[in-house]
Parts: C-alpha cells; sequence; structure tokens
C-alpha cells in the first residue's frame, strides 16, 4: 500500500485556489479535510460553481458558505452566509502559525461542522444549522485574507449519510447478549470509560478495607500504581489495610483517579489531603492544599458547610483514543508497566506463537466490551490468567496493545503497513474497540492508492461499519475500472455484491463497453491471467458452461446486463452474435440481438433512450469543466490544442471543428472570430427566414468523431450594444433535428459592450450527447436599428466530452 504524496499549496493575500478534485461527490453534501499553516484567517469556500483565482468571497454575489478560522487576528471563528456574518464567536479552532494543524468542515443540508485533528468527524469544535439550507454547494475553495496561508493533505470525502452516525454506528456494531448494564455502557466511549470500573468488582484484583466497619471497596493495581505509589506487591488479591480512614475519604481518592473529579467537604478535605499525600497522588495534593488555603482565606466559605469540587485539568477535554485523557494517570508510568508487565493478570497467547504479551485485564475492558465480557461472564478466561487467541497476526495484537495503552496508532510506514492495517482493522472490529476501528479507517481512506483498493475491499465488505471505507473504495475502482482490472487480478476475489456495486456505479468509466465486458467474464471464470472475451468463448467452444464459469454459472445472466452492449460498435456485435458466448448463454445472446436491432432501426426510432443500456456513460467522457469566463478549459480551446497534443491554434483554420452562421461570411460574420482568443469589436450572425419566421443563429460542429454533453456555455458580446434577450441554446447530433438546451426569455444578462456572461446546462437534455450546437436569436435584440443582428464574438463550451 503507498501513501498518497504529500502537497503543498500557498495561497496569496485575497486570492482563492480552486482545484478540480475539490467537489462534493453530492451537492450541498460533503467533508473537506485539511492541513493548514497560517497567522490567521483560514478561509474555505464553498460555491455551487468553481471561481477563479482572484475570486474573493468578499466579493461575491452568488449563494455560498465561508467558513473563516482565525479571524480577527487569530481570535475568532466566523461563518458567512452569501457574504453576511451568521456566526462570530471567540477563542474557537484558532490557527496555528508555528506547525501545520489539521481541520475539517463537513456540510450536510445547511448543517456545518468544523473539527480540529488529523482526521474527520472528531474532535469537533463547533456546528451551526443553516435553516435555510443552500444544498447546492458543491466546490470547494481554499483562501486566504491579508497573509499567506499555506494547505496541504486537502481531502474531499463523501456524506451520503448523517456524518456523526456514519462513525458512530461502529459502536453499535458489537451488541450482543449479556449485562444489561454494560449493554447500556457500550453505546459510546463517553459512557464507557475507567469511571465505570470505579469501585467495582469486575476485573479488580485488589481491594481496600476501610473504617470500623472494615468495608471491602475494589480496586486495579494498574490504574492505582500509574497514578500514585501505592505500597503493592505483585501477589494475587492483595489487600491494602486503611481502618483509621473514614469511607468517604477513600471514595473521594478513588473518583479523582478514577473519573478525573470529585467532591468534598471542608470537614473531610484534610483527611483526603492526607491519603492522597500518603499515596502520592500529588495532582489532588496540589488540589487539595489550595482549597484549604481558600477555606482559611474566606471564613465565610468555611462555615457554610457546602461541599466543592476538585477536578484534574482538563478532565473534560477528550480526545484520540487516549483514556487517560482528563485523568491523574501518569502514561509514561502506564507504559513502563505494559512493558515490564508488572501487574499484569493476563497473559496473551497466540495459538502457535506462543507468548505474545502481559497486559491488565481492566485497560483491555476500557476498550473492548467484549473483552469485559470475555472475562466476567463465567467463561473459562474469567477465572484463568491465561487466555488463546486464533488466527489472530502477533503484529496486530502487539500494535493494539499499544493503542490500548498510549492511544496512538503506531505503526511503521513500510512494506507491510498496508496488511498490518488491514489485519488491525479485523481485529479491532473482532474485539469490539470501537476507537482503534475508526482510526483504521481513517487512516485506510488516508492513505488510498491505485494498488489498496482491492485488497481493502476483501477486507471490509463483510464489515458492516466500514460503509464509508467501502463506498469509498468502490467509488474509487469504478473511475479508475480500466486500471483496476488490468494492473493486476486482485478484482477476481471480489464478492458478487461488491463486484456488482462497481459495474454499476454511476460514476464507473471505461474506455470501451468491451473492456468491461471482458473484466465480467474474467471475474466469472476466476480467471488466473488476463483475457479478453475471445478467449472464454474459446473456452466454451472446447467445454462447457460449468467447467469454464464453476460456482458463478447461476450468476452468468445477472450481470451482462451492465454491459451497454449499443455503445459497441456494430461489426463487433455481428461477430459477438455469431459466437458460443451468444448461443449458450442466452441472456448474451439476447443484449447483443437488442444492441444489433438498436443500431440497425435507428436510435431515434428505438423508443429506449430513457434507458441507461442506451445511453452514454456520462464518466466515460473526457470532463472539460467550466472555471470562469473566458478560461482555457472549454471544448473549442481542447479542439485548437488537438485534443492536448500541442500549443493552442484556432481550431476553425485547421479544420478541428466547423462553424458557420445564418448569415454569409463576411469580413464582420468571421467564423474563425468565435473561437478566437482576441476580442473582435464587431462580429454578428446576420438574420435569414427559417419556416417562415426570422431569426439568426451560429453553429458549431465539434466533428463526426466526437461528441459533447454540454452543462455549460459562454458567451462574449461584441462591441456593439445590441444586446440579445430572447434566445435558445441548442443541441443536435444531425444537424437538423435541433433540441433546445436551454431557453431564455426575456434574460437581461447582456448589458454592456465585451462582457462575458456564461450559463449552466440543467435537466436531462444534459446528459445527452452531441455533434452540433447552436445560438439561436428568437427575439429582437435592443438595437433598433439592426434587431435581428446576432452580435457575439466569442464562444465557449463545457461537459463530457469524447
Amino acid at each position: 500500500m503507498e501513501t498518497k504524496e504529500k502537497k503543498f499549496l500557498t495561497v496569496a493575500p485575497f486570492e482563492c485556489a480552486w482545484i478540480k478534485d475539490l467537489k462534493f461527490r453530492e451537492a450541498g453534501r460533503g467533508c473537506v479535510s485539511f492541513d493548514a499553516f497560517a497567522h490567521n484567517d483560514v478561509t474555505v469556500v464553498f460555491r455551487e460553481n468553481v471561481g477563479s483565482q482572484h475570486y474573493h468571497y468578499k466579493r461575491d454575489n452568488s449563494p455560498h458558505y465561508t467558513v473563516i478560522i482565525g479571524s480577527h487576528r487569530n481570535s475568532r471563528l466566523k461563518i458567512e452566509v452569501d457574504g453576511k456574518t451568521v456566526v462570530d464567536v471567540v477563542g474557537i479552532g484558532l490557527c496555528c502559525s508555528s506547525a501545520f494543524q489539521s481541520y475539517w468542515i463537513s456540510i450536510y443540508d445547511g448543517l456545518i461542522s468544523i473539527g480540529k485533528g488529523r482526521y474527520p468527524f472528531q474532535n469537533l469544535v463547533f456546528e451551526w444549522l443553516d435553516t435555510n439550507p443552500n444544498c447546492s454547494v458543491q466546490y470547494v475553495g481554499l483562501s486566504s485574507w491579508d497573509k499567506h496561508v499555506g494547505y496541504r493533505n486537502v481531502n474531499v470525502l463523501p456524506l451520503t449519510q448523517n456524518h456523526l452516525s456514519l462513525w458512530k454506528q461502529v459502536n453499535s456494531e458489537y451488541n450482543g447478549d449479556g449485562d444489561e448494564e454494560l449493554e447500556d455502557e457500550q453505546t459510546g466511549y463517553d459512557k464507557w470509560g475507567l469511571e465505570n470500573f470505579l469501585e467495582r468488582w469486575e476485573l479488580s484484583d485488589m481491594l481496600f478495607i476501610v473504617g470500623e466497619e472494615a468495608r471491602s471497596v475494589p480496586a486495579h493495581k494498574v490504574i492505582l500504581q500509574a497514578s500514585g505509589n501505592f505500597v503493592l506487591s505483585s501477589s494475587h488479591e492483595d489487600v491494602i489495610q486503611l481502618q483509621q480512614v473514614a469511607y468517604p475519604t477513600l471514595h473521594s481518592l478513588l473518583q479523582y483517579v478514577y473519573a478525573g473529579q470529585t467532591q468534598i467537604s471542608e470537614a473531610q478535605l484534610s483527611s483526603l489531603w492526607g491519603l492522597a499525600l500518603r499515596f502520592e497522588v500529588m495532582p489532588l495534593v496540589k488540589q487539595c492544599e489550595e482549597a484549604m488555603e481558600r477555606f482559611k482565606a474566606n471564613k465565610k466559605l468555611s462555615d457554610s458547610g457546602e461541599t466543592m469540587e476538585l477536578s484534574y485539568a482538563s478532565s473534560h477535554i477528550h480526545f484520540g483514543g487516549n483514556f487517560c485523557c482528563g485523568l491523574p494517570i501518569n502514561m509514561q508510568r502506564l507504559q513502563q508497566l505494559r512493558s515490564t508487565g508488572e501487574y499484569s493478570d493476563i497473559s496473551i497467547y497466540i495459538e502457535g506463537q506462543g507468548l505474545i504479551a502481559r497486559a491488565h485485564k481492566v485497560i483491555l475492558g476500557l476498550y473492548s466490551v467484549p473483552f469485559t465480557k470475555m472475562f466476567t461472564n463465567g467463561m473459562c478466561e474469567s477465572n484463568s490468567p491465561e487466555v488463546c487467541l486464533r488466527d489472530v497476526s502477533p503484529a496486530a495484537l502487539k500494535a493494539m496493545l499499544e493503542f490500548m495503552y498510549c492511544g496512538d496508532l503506531r505503526i511503521e510506514d513500510n512494506e507491510d503497513f498496508g496488511t498490518l492495517l488491514l489485519q488491525l482493522l479485523l481485529l479491532s472490529d473482532k474485539f469490539g474497540i470501537s476507537l482503534l476501528h475508526q482510526e483504521c479507517c481513517k487512516m485506510l481512506l488516508e492513505c488510498l492508492s491505485e494498488d489498496s483498493v482491492c485488497p481493502i475491499l476483501q477486507v471490509v465488505s463483510s464489515i458492516p461499519s466500514c460503509k464509508l471505507i467501502k463506498e469509498t473504495c468502490e467509488r474509487n475502482f469504478a473511475m479508475h475500472f480500466d486500471y483496476r482490472t488490468t494492473a493486476s487480478l486482485d478484482f477476481i476475489s471480489l464478492d458478487e455484491t461488491t463486484f456488482r456495486n462497481i459495474i454499476q456505479h454511476p460514476d464507473l468509466t471505461v474506455i470501451s463497453e468491451e473492456r468491461l465486458l471482458d473484466a465480467i467474464l474474467m471475474w466469472y471464470m476466476k480467471s488466473e491471467k488476463l483475457c479478453g472475451w475471445e478467449v472464454v468463448n474459446e473456452l466454451i467452444t472446447n467445454s462447457t458452461l460449468e467447467s469454464v464459469f464453476k460456482d458463478r454459472l447461476q450468476l452468468v445472466n445477472d450481470l451482462l446486463a451492465s454491459v451497454r452492449f449499443c455503445l459497441l460498435s456494430y461489426p463487433l456485435l455481428k461477430k459477438l452474435e455469431n459466437t458460443s458466448l451468444s448461443t449458450q448463454i442466452s441472456a448474451f445472446g439476447d443484449l447483443v440481438k437488442e444492441a444489433i436491432n438498436y443500431i440497425e432501426c435507428g436510435a431515434a426510432t428505438h423508443g429506449n433512450d430513457q434507458n441507461e443500456r442506451f445511453q452514454h456513460r456520462r464518466s466515460s467522457y473526457k470532463e472539460l469543466q467550466y472555471i470562469c469566463d473566458g478560461d482555457n478549459n472549454g471544448v473549442l480551446f481542447f479542439s485548437g490544442t488537438s485534443y492536448g497534443g500541442h500549443p493552442w491554434v484556432n481550431p476553425v483554420v485547421y479544420k478541428r471543428i466547423t462553424i458557420t452562421a445564418s448569415s454569409p461570411a463576411s469580413r464582420h460574420t468571421d467564423p474563425k472570430v468565435l473561437v478566437s482568443r482576441t476580442y473582435q469589436g464587431t462580429c454578428f450572425a446576420g438574420p435569414r427566414m427559417e419556416n417562415g419566421n426570422i431569426c439568426a443563429w451560429w453553429m458549431v460542429d465539434i466533428g463526426k468523431d466526437h461528441q459533447l454533453m454540454c452543462n455549460y456555455y459562454t458567451l462574449r458580446q461584441d462591441g456593439s450594444r445590441a444586446y440579445i434577450r430572447n434566445w435558445k441554446f441548442q443541441g443536435c447530433m444531425d444537424g437538423k433535428t435541433w433540441i433546445d438546451l436551454r431557453v431564455h426569455e426575456n434574460d437581461q444578462t447582456m448589458c454592456k459592450p465585451g462582457q462575458f456572461a456564461s450559463w449552466p446546462v440543467t435537466g436531462p437534455n444534459a446528459l445527452l450527447p452531441f455533434r452540433f450546437f447552436r445560438v439561436l436569436l428568437t427575439g429582437p435584440t435592443t438595437d433598433a436599428s439592426n434587431p435581428w443582428n446576432l452580435c457575439i464574438c466569442f464562444l465557449e463550451l463545457y461537459g463530457y466530452f469524447r
């Protein structure tokens, strides 16, 4: 598994970076995670369309969201909607100018969530809900204010449902039979912490005998020894006698250790101080001393008899997977106890591997309810200091224990990194360690690469709580289908559901439907080498379907329908019609005949245009995306570079495209001008009569071998004041039967000479491929002297091109 190369991006003051890949999969729903280095104003903009490099949110009149981290000289967090401030809070989510700081921002139907940390969906610092949500935002811009901002590790993740429940569902997968109290406690980490083991006999390995009544109070050696200096030995069932200490005093001490806070009255404060000093719980000693000083200084407070709360510093803050956060536990001492095995009460063996580690049941139980049940519900492990695990990687087990004791996922970045991470994911799922499970999922998403998708899918497909990873990998596979199915044969091992999701994915990108057919047939026969349909056909001719497809024979008819046979060439279809594949596989033969009939009868008369099997795949086209007016990203500019082959030349001159007008070519009706990169003061198409109606038009033919699903177009007014108000933007395949892509009625956009203007093309027609396009004037312009001159000097088209 390869780790993605870290890319750095520096945004200059008052600029904005728009990157093609920074786009939500679903409008209004997505999450962007990134690292930022700045003195102030880490600014992220969310818009329906991409802006320009010199775009700035303060000058944007279109609908958008803006999140500003470290506004007002790094003192505030701001959220703006369409340029108006709706959130302005002090001291939350500030910038870091000494090192890169990690952030994530998610939007889900107007719910904007902001967090700090390496991974999304964790360490939430602020949320705000827009009561009138903008569900069209899709593009992400990285911006700045008056100082440079550095960005790196920028990623966009899909949100297919509420992102909090998407990650919290990890915990819900581990419910089972057993103690009802434990069932309730395992619903989340906040409810299942060390406090749950306070004075409980489960997993305890020592006890206090306290007070004159000799009350027994259970505790755990490793916890006490990591938080102070309790006089203990390593022998089982140690007892500490405290007959001179009242139970409330000991309870307060233990509550402080296990929960990070306690309450005590002034009368008991001195006793608690003495007990904390005896066992060297120094944070509590210090707080008791400070409290006693306050009581002495304030006589009224001393006479009130009220209790006071003692809290360990930052006990209310939780981050990462470290259970010690907010508790007076020395992490260095805890890890030392793990490495030496001191006070351990469980030895972990792996079948065939011997002893792997000595650990402490309470630590395992803190992270894993299944471990707690294993040690408490009467199973053999309940009364044994040993546990033997099967089918577990020693390296993964050690990494799991490391995480439990330090709260960090520490894996060396070497050639075995991916394998170990997947083994750790399975182990965390097996034992219900939700925090580790989430860390594994996020790390897998972060290091997703071309060669890791299939191995990850093979593991996570059987784990319901890995839904986000599974969907991300399936989409990644679908978008790089040709590479995935030719670089290796790993895809052959994918289960039916996963493979079906991939080949039916809306973002499936293939060079040709023949390549998709080859991959499906290889998957059916569990091929051990790359081959095409010809090889499979030969095997069937010389053998039987049962011997070729084996246990996947019953699936043969199901997946073939995902191939859009009508997009194959007619000669190839006729060739397929006469193969053993067609004669022996009924579904195959029917699909081939249907495609031949579709082509022979003509698409226009077939009546199945709405069936996706008869439509081009949108993602199989090259995406030429509108960025800003007059950019170099359109189809006509692309054709001028010989489709990316050399520097731009006028495509009309070199006959890459053809442009015609409703009036004869002349000095001021020059097709070359319409795709030129220079401004022309006078350029128009004159009027003509068609079907009894006066009109004017410019028409573009992108070539017989090319098609475009147009989703945006740009016009530029020439130097005149003949502004168009009523017109149509149309497309067709034969140059005769025109389909309206966008109809403009009393459109007031054009209002000054030389002005650019762009419009999106939406609806079902935006998904139809066309060869010809035209701008058709349907009403007079604002020029009274020549109202039917279509005065535009520039035209550009955008969308999915092939």
